[in-house]
């Protein structure tokens, strides 16, 4: 397992304590659900783009739909 290190504003930093907090979680559990939605994201998206280019737009419409319902 890698560790990671980042800069953030104060600000930044003590309203995601606050939202770890809330949701009574570690910041770490929280930072990794942030990492995890983020690589989730873009993995829908570069499926959907190469759905696309394989010139399958039915199914690209579908993929659209199917992320409309996760919420993203």
């Amino acid at each position: 397992m890698t560790t990671l290190s980042i800069r953030l504003p104060d600000d930044m930093a003590e309203k995601l304590k606050s939202i770890a907090k809330v949701r009574e979680i570690s910041l770490n559990k929280l930072m990794f659900e942030l990492s995890a939605h983020v690589l989730a994201e873009e993995e829908a998206k570069q499926k959907f783009l190469a759905t696309q280019l394989r010139g399958n737009p039915k199914k690209a419409l579908q993929m659209l739909d199917e992320l409309d319902a996760l919420g993203f």
